[in-house]
């Protein structure tokens, strides 16, 4: 009996196009993209809904309405007469202000601690390795209440301000600083500070351009010379041009303290909180990189006679920076998003401020988009400078 064979030949092609691993991926990548969208058609659905449902209306125009409360501090004129999009401003400056001091302060301490690790000498190693161990174990929460609720409040009144060297006043109401006082004559000063900056640049590129020609640049001897000769330079400055910019202290009167400049407690609180925190967890990535540059360099330096520091300065930090600043890159996004536990404080920072126009003007939505946006763009900026310097000291093939 003669049997007729299957025709294969049309099934072929289908089966083997649904076989292919690319146009699987392709149809799976497909309909997740088709359930995203559904999702998010949905919830803007229902969101639209629901304000309308409560008669609230959306989109960003009450940022143009009067906010109608104060914020304690500012970085720019406020009033109470002012738009709710200026007080977001105003929240938001206050977090850049924050993140920037406190970014500043936990990278000198940082660096000097997980050097410290590394510390032949065992006080400083210990006192470097204790003060990483207890800091990092101790949730960042609470070192804010513990630093705004156990020390700044528990100082004593203005009239009774604690004074270090007759100039700085600590008190219930922050630190008080001396006020700079600008005369006529600064912007003479401020012109040859400038010129002098652009000569040691300019020195630096040459320096460094020579020893990579002949192997010598400028000399320890010449390099001290030029920054005292320099100084000189802008101290004489200073002096003709009368004395420009002077620093006035504030003085204690019978109930508080007159003249000076006054960080709040809150911000005080927040910056030493912020700082101390992050420069344990900086300490221990220095460390780390410290630790990863092989240990023939620092056996080279030594051969030749170079002293312990200037191997450090010159041939440990310089490779180990490779290491340090991917990981440094998240500290400083990490310090930029803790920023937002100034509220529990009551530091008017973007999330504060916030939060006040979310509860007068009833826009979650709107508010809490603009939360991420901001975020996310503060984010997105450090990581490109962070990127941007990271491949400017990696190592190049020649």
């Amino acid at each position: 009996m003669h049997r007729v064979a299957p025709r294969e030949g049309r099934n072929a092609p289908r089966t083997a196009l649904i076989n292919d691993p690319k146009v699987r991926r392709f149809l799976l990548q497909a309909l997740l993209a088709a359930l995203l969208a559904f999702a998010a058609y949905s919830a803007v659905q229902n969101a639209a809904t629901n304000l309308a449902n409560q008669r609230i209306a959306s989109g960003f125009g009450f940022l143009d309405q009067v906010a109608g409360f104060g914020i304690s501090q500012t970085l720019i004129p406020w009033a109470e007469t002012m738009t709710y999009g200026r007080a977001y401003v105003v929240g938001l400056l206050n977090t850049l202000f924050v993140s920037a001091v406190s970014i500043i302060l936990a990278t000198i301490l940082g660096f000097a601690v997980g050097i410290g690790r590394l510390a032949p000498n065992f006080v400083i190693s210990q006192l470097a390795r204790w003060y990483v161990e207890v800091v990092r174990n101790l949730p960042l929460l609470f070192q804010i209440l513990f630093w705004y609720l156990a020390v700044l409040s528990a100082m004593p009144s203005p009239r009774s301000a604690l004074s270090i060297l007759g100039t700085v006043f600590v008190s219930q109401r922050g630190v008080t600083l001396p006020q700079p006082v600008i005369q006529p004559g600064a912007a003479v000063v401020g012109i040859a500070a400038l010129a002098l900056i652009a000569a040691g640049a300019f020195a630096v590129r040459w320096s460094k351009a020579r020893r990579d020609q002949t192997g010598t640049g400028l000399s320890k001897k010449a390099s001290i010379a030029l920054s005292i000769g320099a100084l000189l330079i802008l101290g004489a400055c200073y002096v003709f041009a009368g004395e420009p910019v002077q620093l006035e202290p504030a003085k204690q009167g019978r109930f508080n303290l007159a003249g000076g400049v006054t960080m709040m407690p809150e911000f005080a609180a927040f910056v030493i909180a912020l700082t101390v925190y992050s420069a344990a967890n900086i300490g221990e990535i220095v460390r780390a990189g410290i630790q990863g540059v092989g240990k023939g360099q620092t056996e080279a330096g030594r051969s030749l006679g170079l002293k312990p520091g200037t191997i450090l300065r010159l041939i440990t930090i310089p490779q180990a920076m490779r290491i340090i600043v991917p990981m440094l890159t998240s500290m400083y996004l990490n310090i930029v998003k803790n920023s937002s536990l100034g509220v529990s404080i009551g530091y008017p920072d973007l999330v504060s401020v916030g939060g006040t126009i979310l509860n007068n003007t009833g826009q979650g939505i709107e508010v809490i988009g603009m939360w991420m946006v901001t975020y996310l763009t503060i984010s997105i900026i450090t990581s490109l400078f962070m990127n941007w310097y990271n491949a400017r000291i990696a190592l190049v093939a020649r």
